[in-house]
């Protein structure tokens, strides 16, 4: 017995998917705790498939997707717990579970010591951090068309184009919910920057100029669910790695400055990107609410990259001198991470175009 996933010519195979299911279990037990204390037996069989999947995941030779989309539908399910979500408030009975607690650490500490080793970001330490920054963002601005890029822009149907959105929903009606939660503690300059560039993304608190609002309209124009991880089970695992990534680094302080670099790359990279988006929706004779946030980003995030530049990510190199060189590492990372993760979204946008039929699993939207 199978569950087909997102992931092309894969199957996630019945102990996979038990895996998940007995730990969706867990997490909806009362007193969660508590009842591992008592009953220690409860976690057994699922701690024993976490340490195999554990063990054989994060080696040098080429990773199993079936693996890592485990581990990171694992993962987001506890960080998810940080947001409230207007939800039953029983779904946060265990979010300071000791016991979440070392299963995300037992994870996240093999898989971020394995995505650190993707890249040469010890080198950065000897580079001057200002004009490195610089001349990233010149290059990211008004980067070179990339074979997928292309792909958006000028071949993608409208049943690639719902996958699209089906995939973007997860982040993009939650949009900047990582970001608020580094905004507390001392005023300065670059604190007030920072919020200014939340707000804003918040549309200065009004529900009808938040981003996530223009998000929920171009699901409402194809007639899909603007409920918040109502396709969850389509969205790869590069994807899931990427959001994760966010919530570790913007929930430890130590890693502020490489947050504050990825968010930089984030903000500057956007409007490259999205303007495929744009295109290909005027292409396939979209209306202005289907295409409308992928505009407003073009416009906003060109503007929020200046001041992540000028206002942000300069002026923390002036103050941390020493450590500076985390601001490049995060940039340089989020870069790596949010091309894979693009990838990705080109191979299912591909897939579900090459085997699309009326009554495919996969566009049941």
């Amino acid at each position: 017995m199978y569950l087909q996933t997102n992931i092309k010519n894969q199957t996630l195979k019945i102990d996979h998917l038990k895996t998940e299911q007995d730990f969706i279990h867990l997490l909806q037990r009362a007193d969660l705790d508590r009842q591992i204390a008592e009953e220690p037996s409860l976690i057994e069989s699922f701690d024993r498939d976490l340490e195999s999947v554990l063990s054989d995941t994060f080696k040098e030779e080429p990773q199993s997707p079936l693996s890592q989309f485990l581990l990171q539908r694992i993962l987001y399910r506890i960080n998810r717990l940080k947001l409230f979500w207007y939800d039953d408030l029983k779904n946060y009975t265990n979010e300071d579970s000791l016991f979440l607690l070392k299963v995300r650490n037992r994870i996240e500490s093999p898989w971020q010591a394995w995505e650190s080793n993707c890249g040469e970001y010890d080198s950065l330490q000897l580079v001057d951090v200002g004009e490195g920054l610089q001349n990233r963002v010149a290059r990211d601005l008004d980067p070179e068309d990339s074979t997928d890029g292309l792909f958006f822009r000028e071949e993608m149907t409208e049943t690639g184009y719902r996958r699209l959105l089906a995939i973007a929903s997860l982040d993009g009606l939650v949009e900047a919910s990582q970001l608020s939660r580094v905004l507390g503690g001392a005023a300065n300059e670059i604190q007030s920057m920072v919020t200014r560039i939340f707000l804003e993304e918040y549309g200065g608190g009004q529900l009808r100029r938040k981003h996530s609002s223009f998000f929920t309209a171009m699901l409402d124009e194809f007639g899909m669910s603007s409920e918040p991880e109502a396709y969850l089970d389509v969205v790869p695992w590069e994807v899931l790695a990427n959001i994760n990534h966010s919530f570790y680094l913007c929930d430890r302080n130590r890693h502020f400055l490489r947050y504050m670099g990825g968010l930089l790359y984030t903000e500057v990279s956007v409007p490259a990107s999205f303007m495929n988006f744009h295109r290909a929706g005027e292409r396939l004779g979209l209306s202005k609410n289907a295409i409308e946030y992928w505009d407003l980003h073009i416009k906003e995030d060109k503007k929020h990259g200046q001041w992540m530049l000028e206002d942000v990510a300069l002026p923390l190199v002036k103050r941390y001198p020493d450590n500076a060189w985390e601001i490049l590492w995060g940039y340089d990372q989020q870069r790596f991470l949010s091309g894979r993760a693009g990838r990705a979204v080109a191979d299912s946008v591909k897939n579900v175009e090459k085997d699309y039929s009326p009554d495919s699993f996969f566009n049941q939207y």
